[in-house]
């Protein structure tokens, strides 16, 4: 286990999630704002995004009263990352998650999953910055990561291609 919060709990990825990932994101709930409903994931492509990869995140299952809710990973920006957002000097790790279980939707287990993860990479990682790029039409998870400390820095113009058509992001920090 990676670090536990009352209830809560986030654990590295295995090879028995592989299922558990395919169910999560074939929800089009779920891929409405992580991946696309344009791109449903079966086994073979879990086992290709997640497992084969040769990416430096940390990929993690969350896991709330021993049920497995959901996914986050975490990863420190490279320079080339860090120019971009223009924070150079600093150690700036970035999160990606979603909670796959739609039924643990709007009950705040996302807000603490990211203060948890944000806790973790300041005290273990010495994260100075934890930085995110939601989508600007992702209100609800804006929501949430600014109820977390997140502030938004910037718009990402065209960042991220979504379902066929390029959307902005907002850049977002939690600054230590």
């Amino acid at each position: 286990m990676l670090f536990q919060n009352g209830k809560l709990k986030v654990r590295k990825l295995t090879e028995q999630d592989k299922d558990l990932l395919a169910k999560w994101l074939s929800n089009p709930s779920v891929l409405e704002f992580y991946e696309g409903r344009d791109n449903p994931f079966d086994v073979d492509k879990v086992n290709e995004v997640f497992y084969a990869s040769e990416e430096d995140e940390v990929k993690c299952i969350v896991e709330f009263e021993d049920n497995e809710i959901g996914y986050i990973q975490f990863y420190q920006l490279d320079d080339e990352m860090k120019k971009e957002y223009g924070c150079l000097d600093e150690t700036i790790y970035g999160t990606d998650q979603f909670i796959g279980e739609v039924e643990y939707w709007n009950k705040g287990l996302g807000t603490l999953l990211v203060t948890s993860m944000v806790e973790y990479l300041v005290e273990h990682k010495q994260a100075d910055r934890v930085v995110m790029d939601p989508q600007t039409r992702n209100t609800r998870a804006l929501k949430c990561y600014e109820k977390c400390g997140f502030k938004r820095i910037r718009i990402l113009p065209k960042h991220e291609l979504h379902e066929g058509e390029y959307q902005d992001c907002w850049l977002i920090e939690y600054k230590n």
